[in-house]
C-alpha cells in the first residue's frame, strides 16, 4: 500500500457529503451478519463506521495506516486502535467479524490481505467484504458519455483516493475464493446514477432510500457491492 497520509486529507468528514450516508446504510446492512463478540475494522478512517460497531461487540479493533486519522477517533472504552499497515499487522488473537470495506481497491497486493483476513479470522467467525463496483449504473453511463473509456479506469475520484482498481463482483469473488474464503452471501449498497453532488441537490430523501432498497434486487449494478464469507 502507497504511504496512507497521502490520501487522508480526502476522507475529513466535511469532504465525503453523501459518502456518509452510504457507510451508514453499510452497517446496517452488514449487522445482521456480525458474528460473536470480537470485531476487526480495517481502514477505519476517522471512525465513521466505527462509531457504530462499537455498540454492536464487546471488543473492536480498527487498523489504520494513517495516524491523522485515527488518532481522530474517540477513545471508546472498548476500542482498541492500531496504527500501522495492514501489511504488518500481527495480531495475537482471533476475530469473529471482520469487515474490510472500502480496502481492497486501495492495495497493491490485495490477495496478501485478504490471506492474513483468513488466518485471523476465528472457526466460525463471519468476513465481511465490500468495494466500489465498476458496474454500477453511474459508471456504466460515464462510458456512454464518453467520459471514461471503460468502467473500469481510474477515474479522477479514484486517483484522488489513491485506487489501483475498479472491482466487479466477478473479481471480487474470484480474490476471496483465492484467499480460501467461502461465500455465503453477495449483494450491493445503492443504485447509483448520479453523482454525490446532484444526488445531494436533487433527490429527496423517500427516493434515496428506494434506491438503497432497489440495490438488494439489482446489486450488479449497484454503487458498491460486497460479500459475506466464512472459513
Amino acid at each position: 500500500m502507497s504511504n496512507p497520509e497521502l490520501f487522508a486529507n480526502f476522507y475529513q468528514k466535511e469532504k465525503l457529503g453523501f459518502d456518509i450516508k452510504i457507510v451508514e446504510k453499510g452497517f446496517a446492512t452488514f449487522k445482521p451478519f456480525f458474528s460473536g463478540a470480537t470485531c476487526l475494522e480495517l481502514g477505519p478512517a476517522t471512525g465513521y463506521m466505527t462509531r457504530f460497531l462499537i455498540n454492536s461487540f464487546s471488543a473492536v479493533t480498527v487498523v489504520e495506516g494513517s495516524k491523522s486519522l485515527i488518532d481522530q477517533i474517540p477513545a471508546y472504552n472498548n476500542l482498541k486502535k492500531v496504527n500501522c499497515l495492514f501489511e504488518e499487522f500481527t495480531p495475537t488473537e482471533k476475530f469473529d467479524t471482520i469487515i474490510i470495506n472500502h480496502v481492497l481497491e486501495h492495495l497493491q497486493d490485495p490477495l496478501a490481505v485478504l490471506k492474513n483476513a483468513y488466518e485471523w479470522l476465528s472457526d466460525k467467525g463471519v468476513c465481511i467484504v465490500g468495494v466500489p463496483n465498476a458496474k454500477s449504473f453511474h459508471r456504466l453511463a460515464a462510458v456512454k458519455m464518453g467520459l471514461l473509456n471503460s468502467e473500469y479506469d481510474l477515474n479522477s475520484r479514484d486517483l484522488e483516493l489513491g485506487h489501483y482498481r475498479v472491482y466487479d463482483l466477478e473479481l471480487l469473488k474470484k480474490h476471496m475464493e483465492q484467499a480460501n474464503f467461502k461465500i455465503n452471501f453477495e449483494s450491493g449498497i445503492f443504485l447509483k446514477f448520479l453523482s454525490n453532488t446532484q444526488i445531494e441537490s436533487f433527490l429527496d430523501d423517500k427516493i434515496v432510500e428506494a434506491y438503497f432498497e432497489l440495490a438488494h434486487d439489482f446489486y450488479a449494478n449497484s454503487a458498491e457491492i460486497f460479500v459475506i464469507a466464512h472459513k
